[in-house]
């Protein structure tokens, strides 16, 4: 059975020159294991893989099982920082909507 992360969880995001930080937390303490379990720091790369500059840097994730949280660190993602780029709303909770989207 999949279900999209949403259900499972909802995001902080936040941004610092070209690099957005998504914080996904668990709503409930026992979806936390299947997080941390699905979400790569790899398979976080490969769902923005259209978005980033690859070149800026691979994907961290750092686990804060205290919070049931995982952050991801995006280097490469905001194409120049949000006041260059030309993508429409391409930062923060957009970004953060759009992770909330993804299959476990």
């Amino acid at each position: 059975m999949t279900r999209r992360l949403h259900e499972l969880a909802h995001t902080r995001t936040g941004d610092k020159g070209d690099t957005s930080n998504i914080s996904l937390i668990a709503y409930r303490d026992e979806d936390y294991p299947l997080l941390e379990r699905e979400l790569t720091a790899e398979r976080v790369a490969a769902w923005f893989a259209h978005l980033r500059d690859e070149s800026a840097g691979p994907v961290r994730r750092y686990d804060l099982p205290q919070l049931k949280a995982l952050n991801f660190v995006l280097p490469g993602l905001l194409r120049g920082g949000v006041t260059r780029s030309l993508a429409l709303d391409a930062h923060g909770k957009c970004l953060g909507a759009a992770l909330l989207a993804m299959e476990v």
